[in-house]
């Protein structure tokens, strides 16, 4: 009857070791489950929000495209409809946020030059004469230049660059910068 007895305390104390490794793991659990529900929650907050920011882009995209902005390659750019100096034209892309055209491939330069205008691009050799450069400092290295350009013609100043002979791949012209011409603004689109 003792070993019953021992044996049934044995059993009860198991029992009860059991019972709270059952409350434990169902505690964890329960732990595990809010732990769980609160990721869930923050990545669907999260998803909701890149779904919402990738909206506002698409808007501003289309707000920009509605101002006259043209998409291509990674790039945005605003084609005047007025003429301008050089000066002033780049001041106007400045106010628009960007900068004059750079042109940096062949792809960009057909682009441009199928816009069929003599357009202001952001090159010139104002600072130092025959080294030219973009307006963001960077010199030049490969070009698109007319023949015989460019040339400084009769000695005026032309230290801006144009594109003017639009039905040849090489359509650049160096041209005095304060000749009112139609000019290109470029900004990099948004991803």
């Amino acid at each position: 009857m003792r070993l019953l007895r021992v044996s049934n305390n044995n059993l009860t104390n198991e029992r009860d070791q059991l019972q709270t490794s059952n409350n434990n793991l169902a505690e964890q659990r329960n732990q595990l489950q809010t732990s769980y529900n609160n990721l869930a929650e923050e990545r669907d907050q999260f998803r909701r929000r890149l779904e919402e920011l990738n909206r506002e882009r698409s808007e501003l995209q289309k707000k920009l495209l509605d101002h006259g902005w043209i998409r291509y390659g990674t790039s945005l750019y605003y084609i005047s409809t007025l003429q301008k100096s050089w000066e002033e034209s780049s001041d106007d892309c400045q106010g628009r946020g960007s900068d004059l055209m750079i042109i940096n491939s062949k792809e960009e330069q057909e682009f441009a030059r199928r816009l069929r205008k003599r357009l202001w691009i952001g090159l010139t050799d104002r600072d130092t004469e025959k080294k030219w450069k973009w307006v963001d400092g960077t010199p030049l290295s490969t070009s698109y230049w007319a023949s015989g350009e460019p040339n400084g013609h009769s000695g005026n100043d032309e230290d801006c660059a144009e594109i003017k002979v639009y039905d040849q791949e090489n359509s650049w012209n160096d041209a005095s910068c304060t000749e009112p011409l139609y000019w290109i603004c470029e900004k990099p689109r948004a991803q």
